[in-house]
């Protein structure tokens, strides 16, 4: 299907929703997300319409250019020859991905559901536009997910001024019941950790609260308090993972041990990706997790993952564009960067890949396997092999430091990618975009493997 697309750096971060997400993505925008909202569902409605002069008022200039209104119109009608007659408009939802904010409109064809994408610039202007396949809302819910056999309570947790919303999934009948604290990837992700049309942890919640575990999922701190961000940015307060994911991470651990719902003598934390990362370090400052449950947790510098991901992406069609090109040499001078900081860059607030010096500096200071190493606390750690952003590479920085511990299982999924959903071939940012379901294998090994772990320490 025809799509006009960012350029490469761009497209990469919006597919990806990769390891490290933009932190410069929390400047302010001259329009709110209702209004981009608004002016989205206009522009479906004026595609429909057949009014593509109309459609075009709000494009920037390159996409003027790329699409003027015989091209647009075109477009339009490649999307309904494969997807059916338009039916209808069935809401929108938002990402943010700096310097761009999206706006995401699903709609109903007569033979398909199609998420519109329509990128904005900080003008407002339309900077780029995808169809990309959505779920009907009857296709919403894993086959292995029973809405029957647990409930769901909103819940406000955090600090004063930083208080975050979630939901806490807990099963029918008597409790306590064990629980799982859900840490995001990178990014400003919500609490289903939403890429594309995937939920990723409301697939893990529903899953294991259907098969009795209590898990509490929420909204990560630079999604529900950007501007609090940008303020402290401002005043040269470093930002590192401790302000974006950790401290929350103790926060809902401690929240939990309140409920009478769950007991508190076996929490555990379940990190994916970048939070997959962190998870030894946030249980080695916040004691009490009974056990770490780690999905795709990278083990090597971000950075250099980031040059080592595009690089795939870009030689995926077997050839690397003179764009491509010039955006991974880009990358690669930003790396540079990185490696030459010093603690004399730590009040620095340019950004750097997304992320100030201090982010760097933290993240450069922490070893995850060694971490791991020195924890007395069970661990389940998972790998899908399909995955390109974080590799058996990664993997095997895990294994070498945990040889033969008793209390540490492995455990390996040849048909599965960074989400964790199924697919063939080698993935690629593309397969991102196609609904699919966390496996439910992974939600059995997982439920299996809490059923025979020992209450914490004391």
């Amino acid at each position: 299907m025809k799509t006009v697309r960012v350029p490469l750096y761009t497209r990469f971060l919006v597919l990806l929703a990769i390891l490290l997400g933009s932190l410069s993505s929390l400047e302010a925008a001259a329009l709110t997300e209702d209004q981009l909202s608004r002016r989205a569902e206009a522009f479906v409605d004026d595609l429909h319409a057949g009014r593509f002069t109309n459609a075009l008022a709000h494009f920037d200039e390159t996409m003027t250019a790329a699409l003027p209104a015989d091209k647009l119109a075109a477009t339009w009608q490649t999307v309904t020859r494969q997807a059916g007659a338009f039916q209808r408009r069935h809401g929108t939802r938002t990402e943010d991905l700096s310097p761009y904010r999206i706006v995401l409109v699903t709609c109903e064809f007569s033979q398909a559901w199609l998420d519109a994408k329509v990128v904005f610039n900080q003008a407002g202007q339309i900077a780029g536009l995808f169809f990309l396949p959505a779920r009907k809302p009857d296709q919403q819910t894993p086959p292995y997910a029973k809405p029957e056999r647990f409930r769901e309570i909103e819940v406000t947790f955090g600090t004063p001024g930083w208080e975050l919303p979630g939901t806490l999934s807990v099963p029918k009948g008597s409790g306590p019941f064990p629980a799982v604290v859900l840490v995001h990837g990178s990014g400003p992700n919500d609490r289903d950790e939403t890429i594309g049309p995937n939920k990723v942890f409301r697939d893990l919640a529903w899953g294991l609260a259907s098969r009795g575990i209590a898990v509490f999922r929420y909204d990560k701190r630079t999604k529900t308090h950007a501007q609090k961000f940008i303020a402290q940015a401002a005043t040269l307060k470093p930002i590192t993972v401790r302000e974006e994911t950790m401290a929350d991470a103790g926060l809902a651990l401690a929240l939990l041990r309140e409920r009478s719902e769950v007991d508190a003598s076996r929490i555990f934390l379940l990190g994916h990706s970048l939070g997959g990362m962190l998870a030894p370090r946030i249980a080695s400052d916040h004691p009490g997790f009974a056990g770490l449950i780690i999905l795709a947790g990278s083990t090597r510098p971000l950075e250099k993952m980031m040059i080592e991901q595009m690089e795939y992406i870009a030689q995926a069609d077997g050839t690397v564009s003179e764009q491509e090109q010039r955006q991974l040499d880009t990358t690669r001078q930003a790396v540079e960067r990185i490696s030459a900081l010093t603690t004399r860059d730590a009040t620095n607030t340019e950004a750097i890949l997304g992320a100030p010096a201090a982010y760097w500096l933290d993240l450069r200071a922490y070893d995850a396997p060694a971490t791991a190493a020195k924890l007395h606390v069970p661990m389940l750690i998972l790998q899908g092999l399909r995955d390109y952003q974080v590799t058996e590479k990664d993997l095997a920085g895990w294994r070498a430091v945990l040889p033969g511990r008793k209390d540490v299982t492995f455990k390996t999924y040849p048909k599965l990618h960074h989400l964790f959903i199924a697919g063939e071939g080698p993935s690629t940012p593309a397969e991102y975009t196609i609904p699919g379901f966390v496996d439910e294998e992974v939600i059995r090994d997982v439920t299996e493997w809490i059923s025979l772990q020992p209450p914490a320490r004391r």
